[in-house]
C-alpha cells in the first residue's frame, strides 16, 4: 500500500478530525484532534489491511507560544505490511489525552516518560506517575520554560536528597 493509499483509507474514515498531513522520506504523518486518537489508533491496528502491530516510540514536543501547546507524536509499523508512519495529535496544557496502553502495551512508559518529562496526563493509564524524576520532583524538566541549568529550589531538593559534601556549590549558580 503507498502512502497516498493509506492516506486515503484514514481520510475515508477520519477526514472531518485530520487536523494536517505530510509525507517526509517516504513516510506519512497524520496530525488528527485528541477526541479521535484513540479511535484511529485503534483501526490502524486492528485492520486487516494495515495492521500496525508495533509502536516504536511515543514523546512531545513543546510549542509554548501556541494555545494547543504539545503535539503528541506516536511512530508506528505495521510489521506485516511492512510500512511506517507517524500520528500525531496536538493538546492544551492542562487538558489530559485518552492513553493508548489498551493498544499497545509499550506504550505504558513511554506516557509515564512522557508526563514524567512534560506534564501531559493520559486519561486511563494504567499507571501513571514519574518514572525517571523522583516522585516530590517540582517542574516537568523538557518544557521550553524549565530554566537549562535548573532552578533554585531544585537545588534544595539536592542539598536534602544527596550525601553531604557531594554538591560544593549551587547547581544552578555553576558556570557551564
Amino acid at each position: 500500500m503507498t502512502n497516498e493509499e493509506l492516506f486515503e483509507k484514514i481520510k475515508s474514515k477520519f477526514g472531518d478530525y485530520i487536523i494536517e498531513h505530510d509525507t517526509f522520506r517516504d513516510e506519512l504523518s497524520v496530525t488528527i484532534k485528541k477526541e479521535k486518537l484513540v479511535e484511529l489508533m485503534k483501526f490502524l491496528h486492528d485492520d486487516p489491511e494495515l495492521q500496525f502491530d508495533y509502536l516504536v516510540m511515543m514523546t512531545a514536543v513543546d510549542f509554548p507560544e501556541r494555545e494547543e501547546r504539545f503535539d503528541l507524536v506516536y511512530e508506528i509499523r505495521s510489521i506485516p505490511h511492512k510500512m511506517i508512519m507517524r500520528v500525531k495529535t496536538r493538546t492544551k496544557e492542562d487538558e489530559p489525552v485518552d492513553s493508548v496502553v489498551s493498544i499497545w502495551h509499550s506504550a505504558n512508559w513511554d506516557e509515564r516518560e512522557t508526563y514524567d518529562m512534560f506534564g501531559i496526563k493520559f486519561n486511563n493509564h494504567p499507571d501513571l506517575r514519574r518514572i525517571l524524576m523522583p516522585e516530590d520532583w517540582e517542574g516537568y524538566p523538557l518544557r521550553k520554560d524549565y530554566p537549562l541549568k535548573g532552578k533554585p529550589e531544585d537545588d534544595l531538593w539536592l542539598d536534602k536528597h544527596l550525601p553531604e559534601g557531594q554538591i560544593k556549590k549551587p547547581r544552578h549558580t555553576r558556570m557551564p
